[in-house]
């Protein structure tokens, strides 16, 4: 009994004192835009960030402003405004229908075949959601068409047009339709009809060519950052895969402020989008207007997190670039900077899920480890027994919860999203079970053994 206890302490004071570190984010002092970073790289670990400050007249940038980084989900609003260009152009129009214009593409509700209609699309509302269990993204090498197949006959979770869900499917699906309408490959037509006339010669629609100044992404384990670098499918990168640098994300911001130089044609474009963004929460064309009165969209890949915000009122906008997936800090990082702009410095830094995940499961690991030890010496079963019980439910919780939470298989969890302590949590998880039943093994065979001498004895 006293082993039991010794145990259960030794394992609850471990974890008390790691997850009291995970909640402690509340702290920090200064506002500068120097402090803020430096405040977000001590408690993310992540070892790159760049900082675009775009006044109404100046523009700083703090960092890195020529590495390039992927910019997550920060890609919609391009991708938005190419759809947009189509539609000015008259090829394309909100109403079109994506079963119209993709051969063979249909989607159910209900079990009844239902369109989905480009503004549907635009506005987040066609009923896809960002389960990946639901609706998979694209294989590596997968082109857009070949992912578009793919996602041909799914059931959709709500009716086209009657609810909003965030999903990576519409601007997939809008890539697909820009390289229908328009003959050209995605690539080529973001290329020749957005990035060029718009003056983004450091943006780009995929990896850069080898030599280009890019930014490794990386991923935490263990309270330190690894290099990570994952392939990406060109069935993914309407969504979410541009790379781009401080120095260009400074332009798109001055781009959306009014004060670049660009085309007329791109100046209505862009008027526009910002006319459909009228009350917090509207979403269109790959942005989404906040509470506060800015506008913004935040990006997250498995390795780069992003954010970027403007408000034409203030004639102000910030945009974020880190090379490590902690979305959560990222957006209050770039929140923190653009409200200090204004003179406000409360903004602290967010706890990302994945930095208390990383602190929680080295916690883990590190218990783990002990208890591994020590069962190793301990030969009284009911302790055994207890500390096996107690293995076995929290492996188990984890491979049931995580899954649940995160939408998303726990292979595709623990190799490409989670930290590595993750990952090395549930590895010692899994030892622990089997180094206890080992034990529990030889101890029933032992007695078995013992019994069986006494018995021949008498």
């Amino acid at each position: 009994m006293k082993r039991i206890r010794f145990i259960s302490i030794l394992m609850t004071a471990i974890l008390l004192m790691i997850a009291d570190a995970a909640f402690s984010y509340a702290d920090g002092d200064g506002g500068s835009v120097s402090s803020y970073i430096d405040e977000f790289r001590t408690k993310t670990k992540c070892n790159a960030v760049s900082a675009a400050v775009v006044t109404d007249d100046t523009i700083e940038v703090y960092g890195d402003a020529e590495g390039l980084y992927q910019i997550g989900s920060m890609t919609k609003a391009f991708t938005g405004l190419a759809v947009q260009k189509l539609i000015a152009d008259g090829l394309l129009s909100e109403n079109d229908t994506v079963s119209d214009l993709l051969p063979d593409f249909a989607a159910f509700y209900g079990h009844e075949a239902c369109d989905i209609t480009i503004d549907q699309l635009l506005t987040q509302t066609s009923g896809y959601t960002n389960s990946e269990k639901l609706y998979p993204s694209a294989a590596k090498d997968m082109t857009l068409m070949e992912w578009t197949d793919s996602i041909s006959g799914k059931e959709l979770s709500s009716r086209p047009g009657e609810k909003y869900a965030y999903s990576n499917v519409n601007y997939n699906l809008l890539g697909a339709v820009i390289e229908m309408v328009s003959g050209l490959g995605y690539r080529e037509y973001m290329e020749t009809e957005i990035l060029v006339p718009l003056g983004l010669t450091n943006t780009y629609v995929q990896e850069p060519v080898d030599g280009a100044d890019i930014i490794s992404g990386s991923r935490a384990g263990y309270r330190h950052a690894f290099r990570y670098d994952i392939p990406i499918a060109p069935g993914q990168i309407p969504a979410g895969y541009f790379y781009s640098n401080a120095g260009d994300m400074a332009r798109w911001i001055r781009i959306w402020l009014g004060t670049a130089d660009i085309p007329q044609e791109y100046t209505d474009l862009i008027s526009s989008i910002k006319s459909k963004l009228n009350k917090p929460g509207d979403y269109y064309s790959g942005w989404e207007l906040f509470e506060d009165g800015t506008i913004g969209h935040s990006g997250g890949t498995p390795n780069y997190s992003s954010r970027i915000v403007f408000s034409e009122e203030s004639r102000n906008g910030v945009c974020v670039l880190t090379n490590m997936n902690v979305a959560a800090s990222t957006d209050s990082l770039c929140n923190g900077i653009y409200a200090s702009c204004g003179g406000d410095d409360s903004i602290r830094i967010s706890s990302d899920v994945w930095t208390v995940f990383d602190l929680i499961f080295t916690a883990v690991t590190i218990t783990w480890v002990l208890l591994i030890i020590i069962m190793l010496f301990v030969k009284r079963r009911g302790t055994l027994l207890v500390a096996g019980i107690l293995s076995v439910t929290v492996l188990i919780s984890i491979c049931i919860v995580m899954p649940l939470v995160f939408k998303a298989g726990l292979k595709d969890i623990a190799f490409v999203w989670a930290p590595y302590s993750f990952t090395g949590g549930l590895i010692i998880l899994t030892a622990a079970v089997i180094t206890i039943a080992i034990r529990l093994w030889k101890s029933v065979c032992r007695s078995d053994k013992t019994m069986e001498i006494r018995k021949n004895e008498n």
